[in-house]
């Protein structure tokens, strides 16, 4: 945990005109609730702002408010680069390692403007002049509430903003159900709700918007492709690229999937691979006291949480499951 002098944070706001807010690679609920939570605060603090995500991410969070302000690097890279030559101060929201922005971690790593890290993820590289960091926050959405008390602005949290908050820390606790949620958790969303957000309609707009193919994705991966390790408390899927196109895959169709073993009694350890582009993409889940944050850091060149982490092989399929296999035998 490290949180830099509030003092700090003032000040840097108070003399930066223009603000870029970043997030990291195929953007999920926190980081687009965080980072477009941010955005309406500093709006409000009377800043230029820009959100800047690497890639897309999944249609079913671009009803966000703010959404029709993010730059997408991938398709838009020009722009972005003259967006971030141009700011004060870059706010890195919920990641804290360059490599998890791909191409675009090229440019922060050469730029000179002042960064800011608010993130909630284990081991924070060293790049940020200040720090608004703490693995025992549920999101980094509840650090961004956080931070806009912090700064003594908790009365400016209006219905937007409250709405980009609750949707980072529903979808990073699994709906609230996850080990990081506590006492904290329910004392931030009490105060959301006092702004007339209605959390069943955030539910439903994240939740209820699965399409056909999307559903018949998901029987076919639980039907054909789960593997259960019973002895091992261990469950893993694979998707090739051939199998995901099958069902006309679309971003974040995918989402939520490798925590769905986890209905099975014993199953302590789950794992998805997914193909893409010469890439094996792997999620990775435990419950317990099992570090999937060291596992993936150890063998698949990724990282995030004790109970959620990342990672990728470049390697094939095939082989990055025999590998994983061996990996777990002996952890």
């Amino acid at each position: 945990m490290r949180r830099d002098s509030i003092r700090d944070f003032k000040k840097l706001v108070s003399t930066s005109k223009t603000i870029s807010i970043v997030t990291h690679w195929s953007p999920d609920g926190d980081a687009m609730g965080s980072s477009l939570a941010l955005y309406h605060y500093l709006k409000i603090k009377g800043k230029q702002v820009h959100v800047i995500v690497p890639n897309s991410y999944p249609e079913f969070l671009k009803w966000l408010p703010g959404d029709k302000q993010v730059l997408n690097f991938q398709t838009q890279e020009k722009k972005v680069k003259t967006v971030l030559s141009k700011s004060d101060a870059i706010f890195t929201l919920d990641f804290n390692s360059f490599q998890r922005l791909e191409k675009l971690g090229e440019v922060l790593k050469t730029s000179p403007v002042k960064k800011v890290i608010i993130d909630h993820h284990q081991q924070p590289e060293d790049y940020a002049s200040l720090y608004f960091h703490d693995v025992n926050a549920c999101s980094t959405c509840e650090l961004i509430f956080d931070f806009i008390e912090s700064m003594g602005d908790k009365k400016l949290i209006d219905k937007k903003m409250a709405a980009c908050i609750y949707t980072g820390m529903m979808t990073d606790t699994g709906s609230f159900r996850y080990p990081s949620v506590n006492a904290r958790t329910h004392e931030i969303i009490a105060a959301l709700l006092k702004t007339g957000i209605v959390p069943s309609e955030i539910h439903s707009a994240v939740y209820d918007t699965y399409s056909y193919n999307r559903m018949k994705l998901l029987g076919y991966a639980l039907t054909n492709k789960m593997v259960v390790l019973e002895d091992k408390g261990v469950a893993y899927m694979s998707l090739t690229e051939k199998e995901l196109q099958q069902f006309h895959y679309q971003k974040g169709d995918t989402e939520g999937l490798v925590n769905y073993p986890f209905s099975i009694k014993g199953i302590t350890f789950c794992a998805l691979f997914m193909e893409s582009e010469g890439i094996i993409k792997i999620s990775f889940r435990s419950k317990g006291k099992m570090d999937v944050n060291k596992f993936a850091r150890a063998y698949f060149s990724g990282g995030g949480h004790i109970n959620a982490a990342g990672g990728k092989s470049t390697v094939s399929l095939k082989a990055t499951i025999d590998d994983f296999l061996r990996y777990i035998s002996v952890s």
